[in-house]
């Protein structure tokens, strides 16, 4: 069964899945960015290669997502955890995920105002553009030479959507701006669900301890330039791979983003904006 790791892009997911990776599977609960490989992305184009898909045909591969999902949890009692940038929605008539394949969802959302100063960097974009792109419902999420496409939605869109596991108890939501100030309350607060859904383990805090310590943003930043961190993507100009750790709690929308931008965020997403205490 599969427990996703569920957010829009550049909202905190790596840092999640850094925490989790570290101290589910390692010995020692110290972080490496090799670890993340333990948590990998949903769909990947390999996950459809098994199935005789053709992961080029994008209608083929959304209409075996559940298929996928299928094999992939063919042990049914070994619980996995997956990211994925997908809205929980249906496409071509054919759902993302059905209940016989999710356990449960931990979403991660962030300030849409640092969503987007981060959202400009790693795709190489302007503010305005990536404005736009959160502003946009009808945003699907280009597929790489690794990764198959997903419908993306709006920064609203896509948060809206998996609240609708909320109402048979599978979904947490968690703050990035959470992990970031209260680390260790807030993973408590992750590993106390996760004993709701039945997965068994006494925790080490110990292990994770150091799984947070070893967390700190300045020491994955570091990591990040010992490493050839494959989840960076490539500078078109420079053909080199874009530093991932840019900015990460220093990202202040007050200081670097517009106010043209800001008002649109915060005119389209007031509501949401304000149940979570953005705004």
């Amino acid at each position: 069964m599969i427990i996703w790791l569920a957010s829009y892009p550049k909202s905190g997911n790596t840092l999640l899945r850094s925490i989790l990776s570290s101290y589910f599977y390692t010995k020692d609960g110290i972080s490496k960015l090799e670890n993340l490989k333990n948590i990998s992305q949903f769909p990947l184009k390999d996950h459809f290669l098994p199935l005789g898909i053709d992961i080029e045909n994008d209608k083929e591969v959304f209409k075996n997502f559940i298929n996928a999902q299928n094999f992939i949890n063919k042990e049914k009692s070994k619980v996995k955890f997956f990211k994925t940038h997908s809205s929980l929605c249906k496409m071509y008539d054919c759902n993302f995920t059905d209940m016989n394949n999710t356990l449960a969802a931990i979403y991660i959302v962030r300030d849409p105002r640092n969503v987007v100063t981060s959202f400009a960097h790693h795709f190489d974009l302007t503010h305005d553009q990536a404005t736009d792109t959160l502003l946009d419902n009808s945003r699907f999420m280009e597929k790489t030479n690794k990764n198959s496409s997903v419908f993306l939605g709006s920064w609203s869109f896509n948060y809206n959507s998996w609240r609708n596991l909320n109402s048979q108890k599978k979904y947490i939501l968690i703050k990035y701006e959470d992990l970031i100030i209260k680390k260790k309350s807030t993973m408590i607060k992750i590993f106390k669900f996760l004993e709701t859904l039945g997965m068994q383990f006494n925790l080490d805090m110990v292990k994770l301890n150091k799984a947070i310590k070893s967390t700190d943003f300045e020491k994955m930043k570091m990591q990040e330039t010992k490493e050839d961190f494959k989840e960076a993507l490539l500078d078109v100009k420079t053909g080199k791979r874009k530093v991932f750790f840019n900015l990460g709690p220093k990202n202040d929308w007050k200081k670097i983003l517009d106010k043209k931008n800001i008002d649109k965020i915060e005119k389209s997403f007031q509501k949401e904006m304000t149940e979570l205490g953005y705004l």
